[in-house]
């Protein structure tokens, strides 16, 4: 343990993932010479050389590969060290690391990390975005602490904690001539009234896009939208300039926000989705990490959120 600075194993870490000097100084907040010495001093203390250059790419030795493969273990083995004295400290601190996908962490999450934030200013919280799998494998390997994610999925190794329901709409232009080239009529919409129009979706490998996807196969025929975007807030600007029409959750439909206005109706039949909290269930419950799941789950509670009349 004597001489091991965990700053270079992180700083060697990054670049061989990253494989880059300059990534892996940005993603720390770094200067690139500042990365390459942690590197270097790391190497003078073992003794061999870890990266080389291929190119323009920093890549591991044999060396290298063989203490990159270390990394993850001792940086598990810290965590759980930190985890088990941190329930006898004073005040809640410490870091935990949330992953969600990318709607719940624009529209539901800033506010419920900003009350938490004014209450407990020395607890640090980092947030990352992904798809379900993606975060819930990332709770699984212990790389992320606390997930947000979308049901249904398993896993044994996860604690499971439904949290809210977020239904889904159909929105369209402001003016349902500019999307639809004829009247859009009120109240809830088919899925084959929505499929005579064009449609504009979120990426294929979403839940998002699988739930919506699942609702209009209810038209018994194959439906193919004529855009398919990573970006909800890029989905209802196209829409609101009348490209199209989207189906969307709820939450994500905030009156006021949007350059260009959409209107939102109903679904018929009602969709939507299950969103619940994953955790390792051997995960230690630090204050930090119960405030941040406690934190969620009463937002979830509390969220009304407003669905078109039906």
């Amino acid at each position: 343990m004597r001489g091991f600075n965990l700053d270079q194993l992180q700083a060697f870490a990054d670049v061989v993932d990253l494989g880059s000097f300059s990534a892996a100084a940005e993603r720390c907040n770094l200067s690139q010479p500042a990365i390459s010495q942690q590197v270097k001093l790391l190497e003078q203390r073992l003794g061999v050389k870890l990266i080389e250059r291929i190119g323009k790419r920093a890549m591991p030795t044999a060396a290298g590969k063989a203490l990159r493969a270390q990394i993850g273990p001792i940086d598990q083995a810290i965590r759980g060290a930190l985890d088990a004295v941190a329930p006898f400290g004073s005040g809640v601190q410490g870091q935990v690391r949330i992953g969600c996908g990318a709607t719940a962490c624009i529209y539901f999450l800033p506010a419920v990390l900003a009350g938490i934030r004014q209450k407990y200013p020395d607890l640090e919280i980092s947030v990352k975005t992904g798809n379900t799998a993606d975060m819930a494998r990332l709770v699984e390997t212990n790389d992320l602490d606390i997930g947000f994610v979308t049901l249904p999925f398993a896993s044994r190794a996860l604690e499971i904690t439904p949290v809210m329901k977020d239904p889904f709409v159909a929105i369209f232009a402001a003016n349902p001539e500019t999307a639809s080239g004829g009247d859009i009529s009120d109240g809830p919409i088919s899925p084959g009234e929505i499929a005579e129009l064009p449609l504009v979706l979120f990426e294929q490998g979403s839940n998002t896009r699988t739930i919506a996807d699942d609702w209009l196969r209810k038209t018994g025929r194959s439906v193919r939208p004529v855009m398919e975007l990573g970006s909800v807030e890029a989905i209802k600007e196209l829409v609101g300039a009348g490209l199209g029409a989207s189906i969307l959750p709820s939450m994500a439909i905030v009156a006021g926000r949007s350059h260009l206005p959409v209107q939102a109706r109903a679904l018929a039949p009602a969709l939507g989705r299950d969103l619940a909290i994953v955790m390792r269930r051997d995960k230690t419950l630090t204050q930090g990490l119960r405030v941040v799941r406690d934190g969620i789950i009463a937002a979830g509670q509390k969220a009304d959120i407003a669905l078109p009349a039906q």
